[in-house]
């Protein structure tokens, strides 16, 4: 069967890693993803199938125990992994920012104390910039960190929306330190901070609350993260320099956005597999509805969202792995495939018709999941608000 949302180039390693991933969930995961989804429950089970492929692993050098490969071939599994369950992906996400972040900016010290355990699973990722009261202003984080006379930092907080607050064991959390600059984001340190899992007082001085309750994106833990006074050494500054909070963050974002724009091609292209196996079966009129013009143009226009959605994926990976500068074609793809999967998945509903609307079929969770990816890394608005700038800028008369 042709399939959409062929790469064309990839090495035979990636070729074959995609290829496993695929089939990984095809078996494993699109099977269960509905019962776990339903019930809200954390998929272990899958998860520690991840670690022995390596996947928590995939962009981790080898010199520090990862597969030491690109982004590229990390979002064509991240693709992989939402067309079965979103949630699956998430589970990854946040973990591959701060090993990213750690990859690009830690200290040896650090990367030797991090990114071998990474590897493996065994420390996992999150990632902590948003605010309740605020979320892509990240100049105007309030959660504080002061310098007592030991050289310590006394940290006093709250963030929120902490994919993996609770089964992860590695925060990387955006602070406001008095670093005596003038323009704020100068002042914004980030922090590592290892913790157990679990929920409560995980730590002296750090809170996570429990599971926020949410509309889709079920299974993984979303949560909020409470400093009260919490102590952090001068050695778990990333980095070990304050006041470059706000350009590591920014660098992982970037590589984040890519990740989004990933996880919505992956949704967009199982939304588009339910609607055209649904629309072959079901039969109007002594005829199966693909066959009717009005459906079967609405699955041309699913059919080429989703491919241009996971070419400029792909170009603003590749461009990211080339070195050059992309954070308009990372925001593009973000832009364009989040939209595109929404629509998609809208789309496929409506070719379900009733059944759509009833849990037992699965478009019901894809039509919870997508809207997520509209928000995630950046709303639409803020990616508009990115590319415009470096638009005008680009074309300034």
């Amino acid at each position: 069967m042709t399939r959409l949302a062929q790469s064309a180039g990839l090495t035979e390693v990636q070729r074959e890693i995609v290829s496993t991933v695929r089939q990984f969930v095809d078996r494993e995961i699109i099977p269960v993803a509905q019962d776990l989804e339903h019930a809200d429950s954390y998929p272990q089970a899958i998860v520690d199938q991840m670690k022995e492929l390596g996947l928590f692993g995939l962009m981790i050098p080898q010199e520090y125990g990862g597969l030491g490969e690109s982004l590229l071939t990390y979002v064509l599994c991240v693709e992989e992994l939402a067309r079965g369950w979103m949630s699956i992906s998430g589970v990854i996400n946040t973990h591959f920012i701060v090993a990213y972040m750690l990859r690009q900016h830690g200290t040896e010290e650090q990367k030797q104390r991090y990114l071998p355990r990474m590897a493996t699973g065994e420390v996992r990722g999150a990632f902590s910039m948003s605010e309740p009261e605020l979320g892509s202003d990240v100049a105007a984080i309030r959660t504080r960190g002061v310098r007592d006379a030991d050289g310590d930092y006394l940290i006093t907080g709250q963030k929120m929306w902490l994919t993996n607050g609770g089964s992860s064991t590695l925060v990387a959390a955006l602070v406001k330190t008095d670093e005596g600059a003038d323009k704020p984001h100068r002042n914004l340190t980030a922090f590592l901070i290892e913790k157990p899992t679990g929920f409560g007082e995980v730590k002296p001085g750090l809170t996570i609350p429990g599971k926020i309750d949410k509309l889709g994106y079920k299974g993984i833990d979303t949560t909020e993260l409470v400093f009260d006074g919490y102590r952090a050494g001068a050695e778990d500054v990333l980095g070990g320099k304050p006041g470059e909070g706000f350009f590591q963050m920014m660098d992982g974002i970037e590589v984040g956005r890519v990740n989004v724009s990933a996880r919505a091609c992956g949704v967009g292209i199982r939304a588009f597999e339910l609607a055209v196996r649904y629309a072959q079966q079901r039969e109007t009129f002594g005829k199966p509805i693909a066959d009717h013009q009005a459906i079967a143009f609405q699955l041309a226009e699913m059919a080429t969202k989703v491919e241009a959605a996971h070419l400029m994926m792909v170009n603003a990976a590749r461009l990211k792995d080339s070195g050059e500068r992309n954070d308009v074609a990372a925001g593009m793809a973000k832009y364009l495939a989040s939209e595109f999967c929404s629509e998609v998945t809208q789309q496929s509903f409506r070719i379900h018709g009733g059944y759509g609307y009833s849990k037992e079929y699965e478009i019901e969770r894809l039509m919870r999941d997508a809207p997520f990816l509209l928000i995630g890394e950046g709303t639409s608005e803020i990616q508009k608000t990115i590319i415009s700038k470096n638009l005008l800028n680009e074309y300034r008369i």
